[in-house]
């Protein structure tokens, strides 16, 4: 069987991994992507196919073209395969053109954000800094179209697997079209050593963009002078620096060997956006830390009784109300990384080939 892996952009992250794990299922098939650093290159072994967009100057401006990549998802030669695979988000990466006879299956991270459920959010807080006025023109323009291309490709893959129980609705509630669930890989091996009973203070992890709502986590810390931990970069960087109090610390730049340790040495992981699954709060319950999590998105798939407690409106005072009464003595680490372990490398490889091999004959 000859098989194409298709996704949207290779940088670094979770959408990443579901690409590293397919490799290893498909050692052979190439990977074809709009962009891809030279690190990821390397993680999968050079079976990377890039086009024009890998060689424009700026990654902020390769993101702003989502026609030229339309263009090329679209007039990419698939003829040849007899699976193709998907993984797309953000992108346009489930926008191909088909050949008869050919499996289509797409990996769906999430209906497009800024197109469907967070367009007036994108419009406000666009995350390309300087910019910003540019994007805000662009979208206005070019939404309405780009929507409307973005429901056609939706419609092209014969099979849907959605990354959470909340994307399956999305995909129901914007594309019309049904899927089966399979979380996506979480390297839990990393985490497992860190659990620790010596834990003090709260921490939370991701790129600073306002819907991760990080103000809300430092706004109720403030409140009660707790310690918080805030781990990675962003355009909202210096105004989250701003709004912080003396108790809150701020790490732009932590390695992947001492994010176990960060984690584990936790009392709980706040977790208060709206994620599409969240992997940073697995990795957590991994390292044998519970986790705070606002009652929406994917985290309703991976947060019980045994591993965290919700907070149940997206706002600083909701927040304060649970780290009132949060103890992290209530919560065992085996629990927590019981619980992780059903999110491995192993068991989603293992779930991806079973729905595949019953499909493609």
């Amino acid at each position: 069987m000859k098989v194409a892996i298709v996704h949207d952009w290779l940088y670094g992250g979770g959408a990443e991994r579901v690409i590293q794990q397919l490799h290893e299922l498909y050692p052979d098939a190439p990977i074809y992507t709009s962009y891809c650093t030279d690190e990821w290159k390397k993680r999968l072994d050079g079976k990377v196919v890039t086009g024009y967009l890998q060689h424009w100057p700026f990654s902020k401006l390769r993101r702003m073209l989502p026609v030229l990549r339309v263009f090329w998802f679209r007039n990419l030669d698939l003829s040849n395969y007899d699976l193709i695979i998907s993984s797309s988000g953000n992108g346009e990466a489930k926008d191909l053109t088909i050949p008869k006879g050919t499996t289509y299956i797409c990996y769906c991270h999430a209906p497009t954000h800024y197109y469907w459920r967070s367009y007036d959010q994108y419009m406000k807080y666009p995350g390309f800094g300087i910019f910003n006025p540019i994007a805000r023109i662009g979208m206005r323009l070019l939404a309405g179209p780009l929507k409307n291309a973005d429901y056609r490709a939706a419609q092209k893959p014969q099979y849907f697997i959605a990354n959470s129980s909340f994307i399956k609705k999305e995909i129901k509630q914007f594309y019309n079209r049904d899927a089966i669930v399979i979380h996506p890989p979480v390297n839990i091996e990393q985490f497992k050593s860190a659990a620790t009973k010596q834990k003090k203070g709260f921490v939370t992890v991701g790129r600073q963009v306002a819907y991760k709502r990080f103000d809300l986590i430092i706004d109720a810390c403030n409140e009660l002078r707790v310690p918080l931990t805030i781990i990675g970069n962003g355009p909202e960087h210096n105004n989250l620096v701003k709004r912080a109090g003396p108790t809150i610390t701020f790490k732009t730049r932590v390695t992947d060997e001492e994010m176990p340790q960060q984690l584990g040495a936790a009392e709980a992981f706040i977790f208060a956006a709206v994620e599409d699954f969240g992997v940073a709060p697995v990795e957590a319950m991994a390292a044998g830390t519970a986790v705070i999590a606002y009652k929406d998105g994917g985290a309703l798939d991976y947060i019980t009784k045994d591993t965290g407690i919700f907070f149940n409106s997206q706002n600083s005072e909701s927040l304060v109300k649970v780290l009132q009464t949060f103890d992290a003595g209530k919560f065992n680490a085996q629990s927590l990384q019981k619980q992780a372990e059903s999110f491995s490398d192993d068991i989603f490889k293992s779930k991806i080939k079973a729905f595949i091999d019953s499909k493609v004959t």
